[in-house]
């Protein structure tokens, strides 16, 4: 398993257009990829869930992934946080 935490920069948190981004991004990897927000955790590829979160600028998020190509999923999700969040 591979795990990061990540503070979110942009302004806006993560809205709608970058969460999106996310989840097609996500489906290029088998991995499961999981962000957890204080307490709850969710399935990073459901854009209602992810949405629901309601990360906003400065709040940090816990990424989590797990599978078979979890070293390549972290390098592209992390690349991806840091490019657009």
């Amino acid at each position: 398993m591979q795990e990061f935490d990540f503070t979110i920069k942009d302004a806006l948190g993560i809205h709608a257009r970058p969460a999106g981004q996310l989840v097609k991004a996500l489906k290029n990897y088998g991995s499961k990829v999981m962000i957890t927000k204080g307490e709850k955790t969710i399935d990073a590829s459901r854009l209602m869930s992810l949405m629901g979160l309601a990360v906003k600028c400065g709040e940090t998020i816990h990424v989590s992934i797990e599978g078979p190509d979890e070293d390549a999923a972290y390098a592209g999700i992390r690349a991806f946080l840091e490019e657009n969040l």
